[in-house]
């Protein structure tokens, strides 16, 4: 049942950041931060990631069941159709990967120009709002602009090394046509089964910030395109979305094992944060950590080995400096390590994040689209009392 609405305008005291504060019922998905669990619909998510593909976990999401084998065939051909550009959003992509601020020699990053992209496929598509769609409309929106999400990364990325974009290749997953697209040949299917993990690990996450931000635009009513581009604004932001990368800047930092203790012990006395630890939800493991940790497992090597042995010494030197205090992995640290070891490179981590987190923002938004209410909570005023008389002239 919904929470019965006030009777009056008294304002209600919430923690900052809205912390454990329910806005809303969803029967997509949950995190239980204590349990270090997390599910998609009544399937647990890494049971999920280590067993289905991408495709069945979205299918999932928008139509609240795994899908059979017709289902998955349709939904697959769907996906297919709809990840192929057309002429006039093609022609634009070189416009976009040169872009950059005046003076600066850096082209748009890679999630600035998803963003680009996707917004002119708004407008080129002539998107109508959520709020004149029926379901069907609203779901058909977007499943087209985000099939498209990987296409115009892959297409920007090459582009931006000066490198013509790969067009879609009949026959391939979603993951593997990601790949495919980045690199102009086949991908190692152990690869692709990798990715596939950590991009199914990655679709949903509960009332995150990029989720909530999609579904405040949706409950304006307004169009697909402004709620998945909304979103990836949100998830720009190096505490959210924009942190994998940063997970393999700490271990180049570190450099070798002998140091690990001197380095970490230096940020901790420091007051620092240690990216690809820590996490404002688990209070024990990162369910998402410890699954990409098998992944990362698997492939093996130094670079593996390295990040195990950082990730063993933080609680230890934690514990030493700040008694009491847990700090374990997130997502953030193994994803750097598993999308190194994909080929990946580094200026791709938050764009990839970004192709796997739009499939749930598409559940979001449509589930959102479907509630009445717009979102519109209240500020309380601190400036100076009001009103004063105005100065003279």
């Amino acid at each position: 049942m919904r929470t019965a609405a006030r009777m009056d305008d008294t304002p209600i005291e919430v923690p900052r950041g809205l912390a454990n504060v329910v806005v809303t019922e969803t029967e997509l998905s949950d995190v239980r931060g204590r349990e270090g669990f997390y599910h998609y619909r009544q399937y647990s998510a890494t049971d999920l990631a280590r067993t289905r593909s991408v495709e069945d976990v979205w299918h999932l999401l928008l139509d609240g069941h795994l899908p059979d084998a017709r289902e998955r065939a349709a939904f697959a051909a769907r996906i297919a159709h709809d990840s192929r550009l057309d002429a006039g959003l093609r022609a634009a992509l070189p416009t976009i990967a040169a872009a950059a601020p005046a003076g600066c020699a850096a082209p748009v990053d890679g999630l600035a120009g998803l963003r680009a992209g996707l917004a002119l496929e708004g407008v080129r598509a002539g998107l109508s709002p959520l709020f004149d769609l029926t379901p069907e409309q609203r779901r058909a929106d977007l499943i087209a602009l985000a099939a498209k999400a990987p296409t115009i990364v892959a297409a920007l990325h090459r582009l931006r090394q000066g490198r013509a974009p790969v067009e879609p290749r009949h026959g391939l997953g979603y993951v593997a046509n990601y790949l495919y697209m980045l690199h102009d040949r086949m991908p190692e299917p152990s690869v692709v089964e990798a990715l596939s993990v950590y991009l199914v690990a990655a679709i949903d996450h509960g009332f995150n910030a990029s989720t909530f931000t999609a579904r405040v635009i949706a409950s304006t009513g307004s169009d697909a395109a402004s709620c998945l581009v909304g979103a990836l604004g949100s998830l720009s932001g190096p505490l959210h979305g924009g942190a994998p990368s940063r997970a393999l800047d700490t271990l180049d930092a570190i450099g070798s094992a002998d140091r690990i203790d001197g380095w970490i012990t230096a940020r901790l006395t420091a007051g620092e944060r240690i990216m690809g630890f820590g996490h404002p939800v688990y209070r024990t493991e990162d369910p998402r950590s410890a699954l990409l940790k098998e992944v990362a497992l698997r492939f093996g090597g130094p670079r593996v080995e390295f990040a195990v042995a950082v990730e063993e010494r933080v609680p230890v030197l934690l514990e030493q400096y700040k008694p009491g205090r847990e700090l374990h992995t997130n997502l953030e640290w193994y994803a750097a390590i598993v999308m190194e070891l994909c080929g990946i490179e580094r200026e791709l981590f938050t764009p990839t994040f970004a192709v796997a987190r739009i499939l749930g923002w598409t559940a979001n938004v449509l589930e959102q689209a479907a509630d009445p209410k717009i979102i519109r909570p209240s500020a309380r005023y601190v400036g100076p009392p009001a009103p004063q008389p105005l100065p003279s002239i």
